[in-house]
């Protein structure tokens, strides 16, 4: 069941728990570059399966909305077509997800080493980058795009109190499977109830739907 939206959070209180973030930041960052080595035999692999299908760019930079409003610029690998940004406009009235939020199930933009990585999660991994920076955390919500913040309520940006993630609560339970309005409400439950097991078992989960996709566009 959700909860009334009338109530926000504290933002003060929600980051006012020095221990926790420091940890979780040493702990993000030492994961983040042990990711990249332990992976790296992966992601060269998917890089020369990228390359060799269309011969475009490998990695693909979008601007993200994250911690307080901060733009920064989240890299992943490219699973659509190089043009797939200019076709965006024609394919808005095919949304399969209600809210300021894009999702298609059989987009046209998206290439065919790409349904393999996104259906795994694999265009996810050069966030490790983004991690060692500290755009982002392993876990926590999904940054968004600016142009869906302009259409945010102030229930909504509560999303925005803390560092975004690779993957959190929903992305690592229901994925898709939820409206806008029930992913929100997944990541301010996240927010709440934020402690260094939830993150370990949010991140567990993870890895099982990287092996073992549920449903994923």
């Amino acid at each position: 069941m959700l909860e009334s939206k009338a109530v926000l959070l504290d933002k003060v209180k929600v980051n006012a728990r020095p221990i926790y973030h420091t940890v979780k930041r040493g702990f993000d960052f030492v994961a983040a570059i042990c990711g990249l080595i332990l992976l790296s035999p992966v992601m060269l692999w998917i890089a020369f399966l990228i390359k060799k299908e269309d011969h475009g760019p490998i990695f693909y930079k979008q601007t993200r909305v994250g911690k307080n409003g901060k733009n920064f610029e989240m890299y992943k690998f490219r699973s659509m077509f190089v043009n797939a940004d200019q076709m965006l406009d024609k394919l808005k009235n095919q949304n399969d997800v209600e809210g300021p939020m894009f999702k298609m199930k059989k987009d046209p933009r998206i290439t065919k080493i790409g349904h393999f990585i996104r259906k795994h999660s694999l265009d996810e991994l050069p966030q490790f980058i983004n991690v060692i920076k500290g755009d982002m955390s392993l876990v926590g919500p999904r940054p968004p795009l600016p142009s869906e913040v302009t259409e945010y309520s102030d229930y909504d940006k509560q999303r925005l109190y803390v560092t975004p993630g690779c993957t959190g609560l929903w992305q690592a339970t229901e994925r898709n499977e939820v409206s806008f309005n029930e992913m929100v409400q997944l990541d301010i439950d996240y927010i709440k109830r934020a402690s260094f097991s939830l993150d370990l078992w949010i991140i567990w989960k993870t890895v099982e739907v990287v092996i073992k996709p549920n449903i994923s566009y």
